[in-house]
């Protein structure tokens, strides 16, 4: 399977994540699906194997974990172990972003100087607080994540999950640009 394709469907399978697993788990005839996915992220898990940049590593183990929770899920006949896939990603996001803080360039800035290698001193400091901004983030959607697999409510899981935080995330971003472009014309 071409490169390509495997990133587009891992993608759509992140999106579509708490749909699917409110489908296995409310609607049995859809549980043989997550054979498919957990092929899939093994598929993708095989391909990030090879990077050498903590992003990639990430993601290659976010990849194998996914795996590992449909397979898991449908061996055990444990479908509320597809819920935790949501913490784990905010988990390891806070860690690579937070990491980054204080390993080296941090992770906002490293993204900003693809764009623009020679940032000034001011931009500098505003891509570290972006990256504070994106660590308090992911500890606190991560958290709602982690109450809404203990809770044990689905609906309430579903909604967090699939919608809210896929909301929220957005919001930042957009904030985050619209703030950006503000400083760059005062600057």
């Amino acid at each position: 399977m071409p490169a390509a394709t495997l990133r587009l469907l891992n993608l759509l399978t992140l999106l579509v994540w708490p749909l699917l697993v409110w489908l296995d788990v409310t609607q049995p005839r859809w549980q043989g699906l997550f054979w498919l996915l957990g092929l899939l992220f093994s598929l993708r898990w095989l391909q990030l194997r090879r990077q050498h940049h903590a992003m990639g590593a990430v993601m290659g183990w976010l990849a194998l974990l996914g795996a590992l929770l449909c397979a898991s899920s449908q061996l055990l006949r444990a479908q509320h172990l597809l819920l935790w896939y949501p913490v784990a990603v905010n988990l390891a996001l806070l860690l690579v972003f937070g990491g980054s803080l204080w390993r080296g360039m941090p992770l906002v800035e490293r993204i900003a100087r693809l764009r623009e290698p020679d940032l000034p001193a001011a931009a500098v400091r505003y891509t570290r607080r972006v990256t504070w901004i994106w660590c308090l983030f992911f500890m606190a959607n991560g958290s709602v994540a982690l109450f809404t697999c203990l809770w044990g409510d689905l609906r309430l899981w579903t909604l967090w999950n699939g919608g809210i935080s896929y909301l929220l995330i957005g919001l930042l971003m957009g904030a985050e640009w619209w703030v950006r472009q503000r400083v760059r014309r005062k600057g």
